[in-house]
């Protein structure tokens, strides 16, 4: 995106055009700081080999840690924590994170809100996460060309006591009757493109479970205009449900565990939408190496549809760039 303003806290956009096509980019999970340390170092840019992947009217990512200096360590096999220092870098790409998954909360409470509050200095949108349970379940709207576009974000995979409560920050929880409910109170406050990004399924399995089929099917009977999925750490493949796409894991994008093979394949999903939803959807697949920057990988065969298809269909060959 290269035209927005803050409008209160939760609205993007900018206005005067008359192109009803909107373009979203979507990647699975970001780590800023690698066990390198590269992502604190002044010059260091882990997306510029895949920047061109990323160009859209609107780009968004899950952020796989918080953006803190303060805070304590939970205990937990993994916990991250990014430096201040590398949200420019991620302004730069980026235009709005999910914070909706089971590491925002890694170094408790005091990390996340200094993150929601670096993230709104930095002017990067958030989603999927709050000071409460009803600005975690409260939309980021962004609005371009007349198109208003709601994002809500989810966490189904524990520790779910990190989960955002009326009294407490935190994240919001995948539970089918409240994203059924935060779905169709975003489409009768306007929205036109309603997209949940939601944190689920289990780590390094091939395809979707049950609970996650079962769930994107609900969020696009409600009224979702698409489904997409991360934290895997793999990609899980992608179908048409009522000619709506749903994008079960976009896998990693820029982290730098790599305990399999296919941990270092990702992709960008990118969405044209209008104002009847997702016109078209595509992917475009990146190798990650092990520092954990991912590289543009042209090659290989991934997932396009278009509204009202019964199926997807593989992407056509595609110059590297975009």
């Amino acid at each position: 995106m290269r035209c927005w303003a803050a409008i209160g806290l939760l609205v993007m956009g900018c206005g005067g055009e008359t192109d009803q096509r909107v373009t979203l980019s979507f990647v699975g999970d970001v780590l800023l700081e690698t066990k390198l340390g590269e992502g604190a170092l002044p010059g260091f840019d882990r997306f510029a080999p895949s920047a061109a992947l990323l160009e859209a009217d609107f780009s968004i990512a899950n952020l796989e840690c918080p953006v803190a200096t303060g805070g304590v360590a939970v205990e937990k096999v993994y916990t991250f924590r990014a430096s201040p220092s590398t949200l420019p870098r991620l302004r730069e790409h980026f235009d709005a994170v999910s914070v909706a998954n089971n590491h925002s909360g890694d170094y408790g409470l005091s990390a996340f809100l200094e993150t929601l509050t670096r993230l709104d200095a930095a002017g990067i949108g958030y989603f999927g996460g709050g000071r409460n349970s009803t600005a975690a379940h409260t939309p980021l709207l962004l609005k371009k060309r007349g198109v208003t576009i709601a994002l809500l974000g989810y966490d189904d995979f524990q520790p779910r006591s990190f989960e955002a409560t009326p009294e407490q920050a935190g994240v919001a929880w995948a539970e089918e009757e409240q994203m059924v409910l935060d779905v169709t109170r975003a489409r009768a406050a306007g929205a036109d493109v309603i997209l949940p990004f939601l944190h689920w399924g289990w780590e390094n399995e091939p395809a979707a479970c049950a609970r996650q089929r079962d769930l994107a099917h609900a969020l696009i009977d409600a009224g979702a205009s698409a489904v997409i999925g991360a934290h895997p750490h793999v990609t899980q493949g992608a179908e048409m449900y009522r000619g709506k796409p749903i994008v079960y894991s976009l896998g990693n994008f820029a982290f730098d565990l790599l305990d399999v093979p296919e941990n270092a394949l990702g992709w960008r999903l990118r969405l044209v939408v209008d104002r009847r939803g997702v016109e078209s959807f595509s992917t475009a697949a990146v190798q990650i190496d092990d520092a954990g920057t991912p590289f543009p990988l042209p090659s290989a065969n991934t997932p396009c549809g278009v509204r009202g298809a019964n199926a997807v269909s593989p992407c056509a060959a595609r110059a590297p760039a975009r």
